[in-house]
């Protein structure tokens, strides 16, 4: 006779077992692969899974969270870790298993495939592993939040987030150049300006603070010069504000840089151009600071200028075109007035070119400065002024000078708009083909200013003729090819080794500064070089940290160049 209660006692039995089936599958660890997909965002995203993995690392107090990887589903697009957000971290290389729901973080600006935990469960000890890379993967997001070993030697990008975020801007080969200042802009420099972010990538110190006291990571000596070679580079690739970037989990190893010397070029002239990053001097007697640009008080004015003079000393020149100097005109104690004198506080003979001619509304203007000794001024200098040039641009300024009994030549002295947006709009506006905003003002005043020297508005009767200064444009630019079509030679063209450049933005380096030459002058070149004692060095070198430094390390954003002729015999 059947038990009344069996079908039952058989009801509760299959029931508990399917329960604890459900149970078994709830609790079953899936590989962290299959959490992260192949996307951007998690395919189970809104869920609760549960992981198991080793824990990499630690950076709770510094990021709220630790990083979980495991040994990987055999799936090479996927990655095999995940940030999880618990600032309460696991000792690093223990193996955990972890439930929690699986969420998109920073969502809107790079996701972050994160794991928020409602139970953590230590299983002992793990065996951390990295992946080496030895080349930029085409892309990053298969190594989202994985360790990661970099095999190749890398180059510092940039210095210019260290100080303030703990970010060092390091790209995988040689230096990374601004795209137009390489390629033609539009297509060209799209196409660069992707490949440059793809061999980019940021060192950070594990911290989301701002002003740190220090980066742990970083040489005892302080910032490296951007184009230091680093290698044994390894830690977290996380993705944080829609950057990808390396939590380092070690020191890199730096190689030792030194600035390098001025350089030397040959010829029986030599003229540099140096942009002076906003000279002022406030009243000229000491007192007006701060000043609206520049200095802000008379100690940070006294180390700016002793860097100004050993920049141009070492350069060795006998003219000097000067951009970014206070448009207070040319009195005693006018700021061109106290550079001269610095200079001639050696014994030597330096003059300023002085003009009545309207030298344009903006807070700065361009100058000409030369020795007296080896080359002489002849007639008066020229500028020109219109709706372009001192309203948008600064007046260029021009003047002939004969070394000896050689050929008068003409030097003229320019600082075309600069890049800033601010209120650009129509053609000014930034057309997103590498070239940014005011490139159409750029480029007319290249048209004015050739149209202009045609007219030898010195009155030289000379065919030799310089324009140099900061264009405020690269290589590849606009107005730097239409000068050329226009007939103007680059000095530093042909030249054998790396290209030049005189500034660093961002990561990538381009020459804003340029010299360009008559073909007649050209036909009398020498040398021409570029001294890096500024673009690499880090903004916290410069006087406004460092006032009592006396060196002309970073006495500007821009580097200065020089360029030497044959000039002293008809």
């Amino acid at each position: 006779m059947r038990h009344p209660l069996l079908p039952l006692l058989l009801m509760l039995s299959f029931g508990g077992l399917f329960a604890a089936s459900v149970a078994s599958a709830q609790d079953a660890a899936i590989a962290i692969g299959k959490v992260q997909g192949t996307g951007e965002r998690s395919p189970l995203a809104g869920q609760d899974v549960v992981v198991e993995g080793v824990v990499t690392s630690a950076f709770g107090n510094g990021l709220g969270g630790w990083f979980l990887q495991d040994a990987g589903d055999g799936d090479a697009a996927t990655s095999d870790a995940l940030f999880v957000a618990d600032a309460n971290t696991p000792a690093v290389g223990e193996r955990v298993r972890v439930r929690g729901r699986v969420v998109e973080l920073n969502a809107g600006n790079g996701t972050r495939t994160a794991l928020q935990p409602t139970d953590i469960t230590p299983l002992g000890k793990g065996k951390i592993r990295s992946v080496a890379i030895a080349t930029p993967p085409a892309d990053w997001e298969r190594y989202e939040n994985m360790r990661v070993r970099i095999t190749a030697p890398m180059l510092v990008a940039g210095t210019h987030r260290a100080e303030k975020y703990g970010e060092l801007m390091v790209n995988f080969g040689d230096r990374l150049r601004t795209p137009s200042d390489a390629v033609a802009p539009g297509d060209a420099a799209r196409a660069l300006a992707a490949e440059n972010a793809r061999r980019m990538l940021r060192l950070d110190d594990g911290s989301d603070a701002e002003r740190p006291a220090s980066v742990w990571y970083l040489p005892r000596t302080g910032l490296p010069r951007t184009g230091t070679r680093l290698s044994k580079v390894e830690g977290i690739l996380d993705q944080r504000g829609g950057i990808y970037r390396l939590q380092l989990t070690a020191k890199p190893a730096f190689k030792r840089t030194t600035p390098p010397a001025a350089p030397k070029v040959d010829g029986d002239v030599r003229i540099a151009a140096l942009n002076l990053e906003n000279f002022f001097n406030g009243d000229g007697q000491g007192g007006g600071f701060p000043t609206p640009r520049g200095a802000r008080n008379p100690a940070e004015l006294e180390g700016q200028l002793a860097r100004l003079v050993a920049t141009i000393r070492g350069l060795n020149p006998d003219i000097a075109a000067l951009m970014e100097m206070e448009n207070d005109g040319f009195g005693p104690a006018s700021a061109i007035a106290m550079l001269v004198d610095a200079l001639n506080a050696g014994g030597s003979d330096w003059r300023a070119i002085v003009t009545d001619a309207d030298q344009g509304g903006d807070q700065i203007r361009v100058g000409l400065i030369y020795r007296a000794s080896r080359v002489s001024s002849v007639g008066t200098a020229a500028t020109l002024t219109d709706d372009l040039f001192g309203t948008r641009n600064r007046p260029p300024l021009a003047q002939t000078f004969r070394a000896g009994n050689g050929p008068a030549f003409t030097v003229v002295a320019n600082h075309f708009k600069s890049k800033g947006c601010g209120s650009a709009s129509g053609a000014d506006a930034d057309q997103k083909d590498g070239q940014s905003c005011w490139n159409a003002t750029r480029t007319e005043s290249a048209r004015r200013l050739n149209a202009w020297l045609r007219t030898d508005p010195t009155g030289s009767g000379s065919d030799l003729a310089m324009i140099v200064g900061d264009l405020n444009a690269y290589s590849m630019e606009d107005p730097i090819t239409t000068l050329a079509a226009a007939g103007w030679r680059d000095a530093f063209a042909g030249q054998r080794g790396p290209a030049p450049y005189s500034y660093v933005y961002d990561g990538l380096t381009g020459r804003l500064d340029h010299a360009l030459l008559s073909p007649a002058l050209a036909a009398r070149l020498a040398g021409a070089a570029e001294w890096h004692s500024n673009a690499d060095e880090p903004d916290s070198r410069g006087y406004q940290s460092r006032p009592g430094d006396r060196a002309p390390w970073r006495s500007s954003d821009h580097d200065p160049l020089v360029v030497g002729f044959r000039l002293r015999k008809p």
